[in-house]
């Protein structure tokens, strides 16, 4: 099971490989839209990247509940504890 640093670091790699921008100045309080220049096109190709490489499933309506990196960064890690303890 991947912590919140680790994630960080993953989600960062994902970015920056999607969006062919530098993320290495991220914070837990930059809107994930606004914050990080992203549209709703990347922010679905990155959480797919997200399931896939971490092997869990965001629902469609805790996505629509996330603001912030923090917020994205607490919900994969929560997730993560959940498939950890399940397998």
């Amino acid at each position: 099971m991947q912590d919140r640093a680790q994630i960080r670091t993953t989600l960062i790699e994902l970015l920056e490989a999607d969006t062919g921008e530098k993320f290495s100045d991220i914070k837990d309080s930059d809107n994930i839209r606004e914050g990080l220049g992203l549209d709703s096109v990347d922010v679905v190709s990155v959480v797919s990247q997200i399931e896939r490489k971490l092997q869990l499933r965001l629902s469609h309506e805790e996505l629509l509940k996330l603001t912030t990196v923090g917020d994205l960064l607490s919900l994969i890690e929560s997730k993560a504890k959940t498939v950890a303890q399940a397998a």
